[in-house]
């Protein structure tokens, strides 16, 4: 547990950075906005690209991919159901609360316990692969429709052409897959800029801090509430049902899927969210509580399940 406790504490302290630099008001309030832009359009490209560039073929089309898709899966229906049917949200903000409510924090925080917790970074490379190649794409088609006013099947079928982190993971895979071997040259401009995309996300996300209250008055507090309950707690049980009750996994194998799916909301989700303008409060406040309360459920996971 103690590689789970350091990459979080490493994390906070990056957020509280953020927080700092806008409280004392070192950059101007357009800050955000093009760091944001930023990050989705060339930084988060660049990481994606190399990171899955890198992992192993067997790796990415391993057992956890199936147990990701389906724990995924569950909290997005659960939470579209709930907040279309029920609360009748937008579109948008339907689609960021799904994502909150089941897209994993595998870079920030999935690498670090990979890595001291389950011994092999590599081990998230799936989570990463359906995370970008299929429920990132489908959501920002949906944020880029919904918020666009235009329908087309020429847009549909453009959007993954025009997204960047789409074509980022996309040629990271292709490469993967296909085994060839970028020289260093090549690969090494990629990953100087790619190894800005974290820390930048973090300090906006700190940024975004400041002047506001999590689950403030007036903002989607039952939103985040849901968004929150599934990510932390439904979603590495619906891991747990699968991984044992279907597919047989035990051991080091079930311990994984189960701490992989109780990873907090990715701050991508964020970064969508404050592409499109759509949700961001939503996005921060479920990022910000499932950053909190993960280390507890990964404690109690790690109690029953390490073996």
């Amino acid at each position: 547990m103690l590689g789970v406790l350091t990459g979080f504490a490493i994390i906070g302290a990056v957020v509280l950075v953020g927080y700092v630099v806008a409280r004392v008001g070192v950059l101007p309030d357009t800050a955000q906005p093009v760091l944001g832009r930023l990050a989705f359009f060339v930084l988060s490209p660049a990481l994606l690209f190399t990171v899955l560039a890198s992992a192993d073929t067997a790796q990415l089309f391993s057992a956890l991919l199936p147990v990701s898709i389906a724990a995924a899966v569950a909290c997005f229906v659960l939470y579209a159901l709930v907040a279309r049917l029920v609360w009748r949200r937008a579109i948008p903000e339907t689609t960021v609360g799904a994502l909150a409510s089941g897209y994993t924090n595998a870079n920030n925080i999935g690498l670090p316990v990979a890595a001291y917790v389950l011994g092999d970074p590599a081990l998230v490379a799936p989570v990463i692969l359906f995370q970008l190649i299929v429920a990132g794409p489908v959501a920002l088609t949906i944020l880029d429709l919904s918020t666009s006013g235009r329908v087309s099947l020429g847009r549909i079928l453009s959007q993954p052409m025009r997204n960047p982190i789409i074509i980022g993971a996309a040629l990271g895979v292709v490469v993967s897959v296909t085994g060839l071997e970028l020289p260093d040259p090549v690969l090494e401009p990629f990953r100087l800029i790619g190894a800005a995309a974290v820390p930048t996300v973090l300090l906006l996300f700190g940024m975004s801090l400041h002047g506001r209250r999590v689950l403030e008055p007036g903002t989607a507090r039952r939103d985040v509430v849901l968004a929150t309950a599934l990510k932390v707690t439904v979603m590495p049980v619906v891991a747990w049902a699968v991984g044992a009750l279907v597919l047989g996994l035990d051991g080091v194998a079930l311990f994984t899927v189960v701490t992989l799916a109780a990873l907090p909301t990715a701050q991508n989700v964020f970064v969508y969210a404050t592409r499109f303008d759509r949700g961001t409060v939503l996005a921060r406040d479920a990022v910000l509580l499932s950053t909190a309360l993960s280390v507890p459920a990964l404690v109690v996971i790690a109690a029953f399940l390490a073996p």
